[in-house]
């Protein structure tokens, strides 16, 4: 039995659809992103799947029971065993963390202790809540929602807003969470690089619909439509016109398609039978830089370490190797 079934969702807002027959499955621990452009349903989604709201059709599962649907059979929103943050969520004013937090908390002192050492905010315990940066407001109403013992954590976008260093304390924590206290997890998120190493299944909504789902590597590699490969990150597109002309530079034949190349997919060669390119632009990115490279038919990304001496003009062998480009259906 799945954690979390999914069915035939249906919602509208001011008598517009905005979700359309939405069906998926997470599994436990099966931590799953939600991705997709503003507006395209990522938010009323998640509401439903957290009791929040219910749908105009359809049904949510969740440990094999239906969640019950309000006003019609319930009043007060939310689900046992579900805890959702929003975008938002806000601390009570000028009471102390360690007060906000035993408003809500059932556990032992020892399991208490356990959530505030993931969340890393037992230094911020007696600071008042309108004296915490933003990054530290997040942790605590985390802490939160983690002590009333969920089993599925929703969150709507949790990095939003948030400096580098408060991003990478949160990657650790929603690790953490699952691994340490066996939580699963399901985010809305826009940056692939917060997504793709954390999540186990991806869904793609764009226009209130699934359009792909499915492991963050066959999404990334395997995009359905140039739409869903931009939202994993760079790229490079080949219009179908031009697909023959620039996969014969390499020796390959196929049929003719857009095609669809990651930047790292294409490698620096030194082999006399790759094609010649000549470096354009030159875009630093810390521990790898982006060339734009153009050879006068076909222009195109790359990226290479920060070491090796590349200059606008120069000229470089470019290699695609063997199945390291994306005929886009």
């Amino acid at each position: 039995m799945s954690l979390l079934k999914v069915t035939g969702i249906q919602q509208q807002e001011r008598g517009e659809p905005i979700l359309r027959d939405i069906d998926f499955t997470v599994e436990q621990f099966q931590h799953t992103a939600i991705m997709g452009e503003t507006g395209s349903g990522k938010t009323s989604l998640v509401k439903i799947i957290a009791g929040w709201v219910s749908p105009v059709q359809g049904e949510v599962f969740f440990n094999g029971e239906r969640l019950l649907r309000i006003p019609e059979e319930k009043l007060i929103e939310g689900h046992k065993g579900i805890a959702y943050l929003n975008q938002q969520s806000e601390l009570p004013g000028f009471l102390r963390v360690s007060q906000v937090l035993e408003y809500v908390n059932n556990l032992s002192p020892e399991e208490a202790q356990e959530i505030y050492d993931i969340c890393q905010i037992n230094h911020l315990l007696q600071r008042r809540t309108n004296q915490l940066s933003g990054g530290e407001k997040q942790r605590i109403a985390i802490a939160r929602l983690l002590t009333t013992s969920p089993t599925l954590l929703v969150l709507d976008e949790p990095f939003s807003n948030l400096d580098t260093i408060n991003k990478d304390i949160l990657k650790k924590l929603l690790h953490d969470v699952g691994e340490r206290l066996g939580i699963t997890c399901i985010m809305i998120a826009h940056d692939p690089q917060d997504t793709l190493s954390w999540a186990k299944q991806l869904i793609v909504l764009r226009n209130g619909r699934i359009i792909q789902q499915g492991t963050p590597e066959s999404i990334y590699y395997s995009p359905v439509d140039e739409y869903t490969a931009g939202l994993g990150g760079m790229y490079n597109i080949i219009e179908a016109a031009d697909s023959k002309a620039f996969l014969a530079q390499w020796d390959y034949k196929s049929q003719p398609g857009r095609l669809v190349i990651r930047p790292e997919q294409l490698l620096i060669s030194h082999d006399e039978y790759d094609p010649v390119f000549t470096i354009r632009d030159i875009i630093f990115h810390g521990p790898y830089s982006l060339l734009v490279v153009n050879n006068g038919s076909f222009s195109l990304r790359i990226l290479v370490g920060n070491r090796q001496g590349y200059k606008t003009g120069k000229m470089v062998r470019l290699h695609l190797p063997a199945g390291s480009f994306h005929i886009l259906p």
